[in-house]
């Protein structure tokens, strides 16, 4: 691995070569923030991939695309006087010490947390809990965003609003987890999710379209509450899904090339038959 000095080294050398793709390029000159946004989401999900996919030379090549955009956007910034990546780098560091008191300011860490209180009350110094489990740090992290100046002013409002459904209910109720609003036990969550499931299949047995909808959301919010209090990732989980699905449709899709025959010709049995044998295949592979 690289040296401190190193890094830092490289670093300069992709923001001097950014500043001089900037002047002379002529694709480079033009952008502006809004004409990179949609780049910016494209690859942040290939980041995305790379990881599901756990490809190391993939996930470094795509972290580089990310940093990029990061710095590209810092760029425009300084054009227009308004930040530069300096700025950038010391907001953020200065947030990470500000949310991280049981390392930074001991002497702030108590016995119990602190209540959320409209930023600018006296009672702002009070202390913060211990944190020396994964949960703690997080509770801590909430209550202290809603602290700041600049900071969340509900608890939710920290929630981006542009997520995907699916990350943004589990955000939700990772939030909502933070400040105690949760399930004591977690298992307790099941007749949660089988009474979600009864109202679903009563709307669709009415073919009420858009009850049916409301309780399919109300299903699948149940769902993931449930996956976080397993601690599993539902996003993940489902991304793992689709990528099984995908091969081992592939793998019927090939069968039906090799044969000569297209799939709409094929019986429903003939490719259930295909499905299992690309799952055994799978399995023998493990």
């Amino acid at each position: 691995m690289h040296t401190r000095e190193e890094q830092m080294k490289a670093f300069g050398r992709m923001l001097d070569v950014l500043d001089e793709l900037r002047e002379k390029c002529p694709w480079d000159r033009k952008q502006t923030n809004e004409s990179l946004r949609p780049n910016t989401i494209e690859e942040t999900y290939e980041l995305c991939d790379a990881l599901v996919k756990d490809d190391v030379h993939e996930i470094c090549k795509e972290l580089g695309d990310v940093l990029l955009h990061v710095c590209f956007y810092a760029k425009i910034g300084q054009e227009k006087e308004q930040f530069d990546i300096a700025d950038v780098c010391n907001t953020l560091t200065d947030k990470l010490i500000f949310r991280h008191p049981h390392i930074y300011h001991p002497s702030q860490v108590g016995a119990t947390a602190p209540k959320p209180l409209p930023y600018g009350e006296e009672e702002d110094k009070r202390e913060f809990a211990d944190a020396k489990t994964q949960e703690q740090v997080l509770e801590n992290w909430e209550q202290i965003k809603l602290r700041e100046k600049d900071g969340n002013k509900t608890v939710l409002s920290g929630v981006p609003t542009a997520l995907p459904s699916l990350i943004k209910a589990y955000r939700i109720q990772d939030k909502a987890r933070n400040v105690g609003f949760d399930w004591e036990d977690r298992q307790d969550v099941w007749g949660k999710v089988r009474e979600e499931l009864d109202e679903l299949e009563a709307e669709l047995q009415r073919e009420d379209r858009q009850r049916s909808t409301e309780e399919l959301g109300d299903f699948l919010f149940s769902v993931i509450n449930a996956a976080r209090l397993y601690k599993l990732n539902p996003d993940n989980a489902l991304e793992m899904t689709n990528q099984k699905f995908i091969r081992r449709f592939n793998y019927i899709e090939q069968h039906s090339i090799r044969a000569g025959r297209p799939l709409k010709e094929m019986t429903l049995q003939e490719m259930d038959a295909l499905w299992n044998e690309a799952k055994e295949k799978e399995k023998n592979n493990e």
